[in-house]
């Protein structure tokens, strides 16, 4: 199961952040990879950059998230 990206994020001109779900072995995971687009090409292609997490993981990372916002002064 891959899913079209559920959130796209620009990183800078080059490169942006995309967020979706996928599965792997039955596992559910969310996948956060940095796609990034050649200089001889118009489409953006999944980059090494990113990880996949286990979805039950995602309320600690997006605390863990969060607790960084604050710190850095972001808000949210």
């Amino acid at each position: 199961m891959t899913s079209e990206p559920l959130a796209i994020i620009p990183k800078n001109a080059r490169e942006e952040i995309r967020i979706g779900l996928t599965e792997y072995h039955g596992h559910l995971l969310c996948a956060v990879r940095v796609f990034y687009e050649p200089a001889d090409s118009g489409e953006k292609l999944p980059g090494k950059a990113g990880i996949n997490v286990r979805v039950e993981q995602l309320p600690a990372i997006i605390d863990g998230l969060r607790k960084a916002a604050i710190a850095a002064g972001v808000a949210l």
